[in-house]
């Protein structure tokens, strides 16, 4: 059978995808090998923030005493792990609902490319107009010695436990790592961090790392930098790693969050002629198209930055695309992401390392959250606002916040920056007191 639209992968651009083009009056199949929904969904943000929920709550409670109010707090882990699950059930079945209600072809079996536009799976074969890629990505286990066969966690199994190991030890100072690294921590587990980097969350500024070291050292969190694993024994209890300055740490679990793999379907390269980039990822023009005809990649696959929001607008740029709207493209976006530890961290467009990397003429101001009004009352004053500017535009070309829901105060910027609007205009609005927000025009004044 031949269809107009064929997409491989369910993820948060896939699956929008389909759909779409099936409510259209379009033939679509769509192959899944695993459950549907994709990382998001299934081992990632709705797992993640589902248990980070209760993590810091935790963390909030205790941290109650910086206002006088002392809290006795006592951690149900096993309910929230049920929580976790209970909640990845719900967002689960919903996407299944959509599937038992739409004209697209479900095939639940892993798909492999026999040609360019044919597709195996099942045992079957389709023919497809147009191929999508939405295949993400899993976790990076690195060949360390010892490694396979001991019962190390990652993000896909991580929340599959019933309760959380009491000495954990996670290799990796990322996302995943940062997050549920402290999450353990502020649920029970003694945590130690083991980075190969200098700082944790090395991508960032340093002072953003400067920030989250003293708010995990608060939580009893210890950091192994500039140190890697060489060696991991498990004897059906514990494990042993061996770092490379030859000391060991043991617990009774290990979290390996160094990263992630796209995963690319059998014969994409040798039967589909589908090229991948030096990282391994789909190599795709400015279009999302790869090196074949009629053929798109969207979100982790193709090299775009790994957050669900990218992976949902790559569904409204292919759609668009294919379509004939050739105006949509890979970049046509400001991008805002955000981390959830505690403080956040909220990043929307260049930071000041980034602009002075690339020879960018810029400013950049500062202020610290002790100097906003909120931030003092609440007790809430670890972290900072940045702001970054074209000095002679006066367009603004990022920030960086850290502190109390950063990921959601970044998007006043984002949507500054998406209007095209100055920090002049920034300068001047009047923000209510007292709030976090409050804090931004001060900022912008810095400029004048």
């Amino acid at each position: 059978m031949r269809y107009d639209l064929a997409v491989i992968g369910s993820g948060q651009g896939g699956v929008p995808l389909a759909l779409d083009f099936a409510k259209r009056g379009k033939r679509v199949v769509l192959f899944e090998r695993g459950q549907l929904g994709g990382c998001c969904v299934n081992v990632g943000c709705t797992p993640s923030k589902s248990f980070l929920a209760s993590a810091h709550a935790a963390g909030r409670a205790r941290r109650a005493a910086d206002v006088h109010v002392h809290c006795d707090v006592q951690v149900d882990v096993p309910a929230v792990m049920r929580r976790v699950r209970e909640i990845v059930g719900e967002w689960h079945d919903g996407v299944e609902r959509k599937f038992e209600q739409s004209p697209v072809e479900l095939v639940r079996a892993e798909a492999s490319f026999d040609a360019p536009h044919v597709v195996r799976a099942g045992g079957e074969t389709y023919e497809a107009d147009v191929v999508v890629l939405d295949t993400g990505g899993r976790a990076n286990v690195p060949p360390i010695d010892g490694l396979a066969g001991t019962p190390f966690l990652t993000n896909e199994n991580f929340f599959l436990q019933e309760t959380l190991p009491r000495t954990l030890i996670v290799l990796g100072s990322g996302y995943i790592g940062l997050e549920l690294g402290q999450g353990a921590a502020r649920l029970g587990s003694t945590v130690t961090l083991v980075t190969p980097d200098d700082r944790i969350i090395a991508r960032e500024e340093s002072d953003v790392c400067s920030v989250l070291s003293r708010s995990f050292a608060r939580d009893g969190i210890a950091v192994r930098l500039e140190r890697r694993a060489t060696k991991v024994a498990h004897d059906g209890a514990t494990f042993t790693v061996t770092l490379d300055d030859g000391t060991s740490l043991d617990g009774d679990g290990l979290l390996v969050a160094i990263g992630r793999r796209p995963n690319i379907p059998a014969g994409t390269t040798e039967r589909a002629g589908i090229a991948l980039d030096e990282r391994g990822n789909v190599r795709c023009d400015e279009h999302l198209q790869t090196s074949v005809a009629d053929h798109y990649a969207l979100g982790d696959v193709a090299g775009q930055p790994q957050f669900t929001h990218v992976s949902w607008e790559d569904f409204r740029r292919v759609r668009a695309i294919v379509e004939g709207d050739r105006s949509r493209t890979r970049d046509d976006r400001v991008l805002a992401y955000a981390m959830y530890t505690e403080p956040q961290v909220g990043r929307v467009g260049m930071s000041a390392d980034q602009a002075r990397e690339r020879g960018i003429a810029h400013r950049a101001v500062t202020l610290q959250l002790s100097d906003v009004a909120r931030g003092a009352e609440w007790s809430l004053e670890d972290g900072f606002f940045r702001l970054v500017v074209d000095p002679h535009s006066d367009a603004i070309l990022g920030a960086t916040f850290v502190g109390y829901e950063a990921g959601e105060l970044i998007h006043v910027i984002l949507a500054h920056m998406e209007a095209r609007s100055t920090w002049r205009v920034l300068e001047r609005s009047v923000h209510v007191h007292p709030t976090f927000c409050e804090g931004l025009p001060t900022l912008a004044r810095q400029l004048l």
